[in-house]
């Protein structure tokens, strides 16, 4: 029987139908209702299904994966007569928590998305395609293969070849002894834990998360990239051989992401390691939720539900009574405030504090390596076609005549950022993006990092004809080639998006470094933390001052993580920390930005910004939202905007704190031929925030539902770049 025709058949046959609410896959303000009433089968008997159930319902003319949710008041029904049956209840998995429901609850209407919407891509694709006996099907290969002497496939799960004997643990430090002393008297809470690159965050980690195993409980721990995930897996895997632990990112296959989805839902799997994703995972006996790097834009979803997993998290915890572990050298500011006691501060976290290096290894020592002061002394063309200053280079000789190693970041991939024609100007502009394409040697290719768009170099300027096209700029490539030239007996490595396309690329490169195959690293973020590099005593930063002066009034942060947490890699051996340092070539020596780096004092730099923010208005003392549009002209993307920004001034009550500024173009104006603009609103307060939108964005929808011209347009809450 096609199930969209399903009868509709009362769930016993003297009592009344049962109606069951389902939660399905449908944009906030489409104008239909978000939970939808059906009638429960009657073979399914007298009792209604449990909230949180999944099963299957005819929408239109298809039948989609919904969940049952939260009864509906008798007022709200419609009458049995306009009711459909379910198609399918698929009873084998247990129902999705209380909980969970809340945090999707919560998720949904903080970030303005529909709360079907947001569950059906929270969940794995495959789960929403399955009937019952595909569903049963999955269960029974997930037994086998926990059942089996290597659990689940690889990138799955990791359980250590033996068991007999738990491995032997570390020493702890009296810090870190201190500070899981404090963890043990907080049963509850979110704690900020602020350590020092190389004082032993991990192990505090795996020390807590072994006290909540201990207990029976489960155990998330997310981290901010893929790259990160399989080092972590391996440290987790080492010390409890006997816990199953999965992880979920982008980089799985679906069943793969299915699977270890499962066995996390089903407690089969008592730890979960995973980026951002992961803070949506069904977990029914979470104890601890770490959060590692919690500075990390990473954790912002950019796309679709643009939420913040870490500050989701910190949900979570408190929605669960569970403590909530925030681990960084660089904590976000909004993250510090929360964590300074008032009146300087909100107090809402317990700050934790680890200020001293495993082995009380000194920090790096910082040189600022003044290429201003350098010019003037010995002329501009004395830096003229070098990746480094003379001084630098030496430093890099150094180390290799010692057998150390060294790494020098360059956040720029590619080999030049643009091609010139210094006869007409010409420059590699990409037709489709307000942006350079990049210039890549290796394939001799062009190409825009933000649509995809490729092509040959050309061989002659396509303006002008002339042959001596040049590349301007340096990326990753570029200085691994000049490097290369200037230090030929030294084994240089590369890590960047480019060189770890490859499935297990990136662990090969990173097992080199670990065995001292490679003599100088170059690369991107990629490589600048999480990272235990035993042999590395140089870091240099190539070329910083680009993020300087940024429009985005978040750079200056980011940057002063960045380069902390890159200078965190060298000295990792408490042997080699006296002699390890971080260079950093710099046209602008007396930015207090590098003077509070060489200090190695992050509060001051702080303290420093959160004055600067605190007199601009600016978040973490502001709440904003971003309110987004996209069209294939710009005039229709402000244009929309502009009718926006007059409908949300008619709601506006008088007195109310809250500006709206005029609509601009977004920074990258173009992607892929869809022109992009962006209007920012503001509130000293967050609920005043969330009560406008709550009211402006269905007015808004409504009076836009026949526009044509927008191709899309989204709001984003707490937005990380403007």
């Amino acid at each position: 029987m096609d199930p969209t025709q399903a009868p509709i058949s009362p769930a016993n046959e003297g009592g009344a139908p049962i109606h069951v609410p389902v939660l399905v896959a449908l944009p906030r303000h489409s104008g239909v209702e978000e939970v939808l009433d059906y009638l429960q089968p009657a073979e399914l008997g007298p009792r209604r299904l449990a909230p949180g159930t999944l099963v299957r319902v005819p929408l239109g003319r298809r039948v989609v994966t919904g969940l049952v949710w939260q009864s509906t008041t008798d007022a709200n029904r419609p009458p049995v007569s306009e009711l459909r049956s379910l198609a399918e209840v698929l009873p084998q998995l247990p129902p999705l928590q209380d909980a969970w429901r809340s945090l999707l609850q919560f998720a949904a209407g903080y970030y303005q998305r529909a709360p079907g919407e947001l569950a059906m891509a929270v969940l794995p694709a495959q789960l929403k395609e399955l009937d019952g006996i595909q569903l049963q099907r999955r269960l029974k290969k997930l037994d086998r293969s926990l059942s089996a002497s290597n659990p689940l496939p690889a990138h799955a799960v990791v359980q250590a070849e033996s068991a007999d004997a738990p491995p032997a643990l570390p020493a702890l430090s009296p810090q870190q002894a201190q500070v899981l002393e404090e963890l043990n008297r907080s049963p509850s809470g979110t704690c900020l834990l602020h350590g020092v690159t190389g004082s032993g965050k991990t192990e505090v980690y795996l020390r807590a998360a072994e006290a909540a195993l201990s207990r029976g409980q489960q155990v998330l721990v997310l981290v901010p990239e893929i790259n990160l995930t399989p080092q972590l897996e391996a440290r987790f895997a080492a010390r409890f051989p006997r816990q199953r632990m999965v992880s979920l990112h982008s980089g799985l296959t679906p069943p793969q992401r299915l699977q270890n989805w499962l066995a996390a839902h089903t407690g089969r799997a008592e730890l979960l390691l995973g980026t951002r994703m992961a803070v949506f995972a069904s977990l029914p006996r979470l104890g601890l939720i770490v959060v590692d790097e919690e500075h990390d834009p990473s954790y912002k979803q950019q796309e679709g539900a643009r939420y913040s997993a870490r500050d989701l998290a910190v949900y979570r915890g408190r929605l669960e009574s569970l403590p909530v572990l925030l681990g960084s050298a660089t904590p976000s500011l909004e993250t510090w405030l929360n964590a300074t006691p008032a009146p300087a501060g909100l107090g809402r976290y317990q700050r934790l504090a680890m200020s001293q290096r495993i082995g009380d290894g000194a920090l790096p020592r910082v040189r600022l390596l003044d290429l201003e002061r350098y010019c003037a002394q010995h002329g501009r063309q004395a830096l003229r076609d070098k990746p480094v200053a003379p001084a630098l280079l030496q430093a890099l000789r150094d180390r290799l005549e010692r057998g150390e190693q060294s790494l020098l970041l360059l956040n720029r991939r590619g080999y030049a950022p643009v091609l010139h024609c210094p006869s007409c100007g010409w420059k590699s502009g990409c037709p489709h993006c307000s942006a350079w394409r990049v210039f890549h040697k290796l394939d001799r290719s062009l190409r825009c990092h933000h649509c995809g768009f490729s092509e040959r170099v050309p061989l002659r300027c396509p303006q002008c004809g002339d042959p001596d096209i040049q590349p301007v700029g340096r990326g990753t490539e570029r200085l691994e080639e000049q490097l290369s030239a200037l230090l030929p007996e030294a084994r240089i490595g590369r890590i960047d998006a480019d060189t770890t396309r490859t499935r297990g690329s990136l662990e090969t490169q990173l097992a080199a470094v670990h065995e001292g195959a490679v003599d100088v690293l170059i690369g991107t973020q990629m490589v600048a933390k999480g990272h235990d590099f035993r042999r590395m005593t140089l870091v240099a930063a190539v070329n910083a001052d680009s993020a300087l002066f940024s429009s985005d009034f978040r750079a200056p942060e980011r940057l002063f993580a960045l380069l902390m947490q890159a200078a965190g890699r060298a000295g990792r051996d408490a042997r080699q920390a006296a002699r390890s340092e971080m260079w950093i070539q710099t046209w602008h020596a007396a930015h207090p930005l590098y003077l509070a780096l060489q200090a190695h004092d992050y509060e001051a730099f702080a303290r420093s910004q959160l004055l600067e923010r605190r007199a601009a208005g600016l978040p973490p003392y502001t709440c904003l939202a971003l309110l987004r549009s996209e069209a294939r002209d710009q005039a229709a993307a402000l244009g929309f905007l502009q009718k926006a920004a007059m409908q949300a001034r008619a709601l506006l009550p008088q007195g109310i704190e809250l500006q709206l500024y005029p609509p601009v173009p977004a920074a990258l104006q173009r992607v892929a031929n869809v022109e992009r603009a962006q209007m920012l609103i503001e509130s000293p307060h967050r609920a005043v925030l969330q009560r406008f939108l709550a009211v402006w964005l269905p007015r808004l929808q409504e009076g836009n539902a026949g526009e044509t011209r927008v191709l899309r347009w989204a709001v984003d809450v707490d937005p990380q770049s403007i």
